[in-house]
């Protein structure tokens, strides 16, 4: 079973990528310009969320506590 901590993290990932898509269909069916606001809001949230658990996502790799298989 794998650390808590790596499972919350492959959780964020996969949140992030729900949030992009999320920004992505309502850019494309949005009404007026304050709702690109709000995607764009979104969707660099999720960037700066991602490398953030990219990041720690690394750190975890290079001490050994990484315990999750790829993908």
């Amino acid at each position: 079973m794998s650390k808590a901590f790596n499972t919350n993290i492959v959780k964020v990932l996969r949140l992030t990528r729900d949030m992009m898509l999320l920004a992505d269909q309502g850019d494309t069916s949005r009404p007026d310009r304050s709702c690109g606001v709000l995607y764009g809001t979104l969707r660099d949230s999720a960037y700066k969320i991602r490398e953030l658990a990219e990041q720690e996502k690394i750190l975890h790799q290079g001490s050994g506590l990484w315990d999750i298989e790829e993908e």
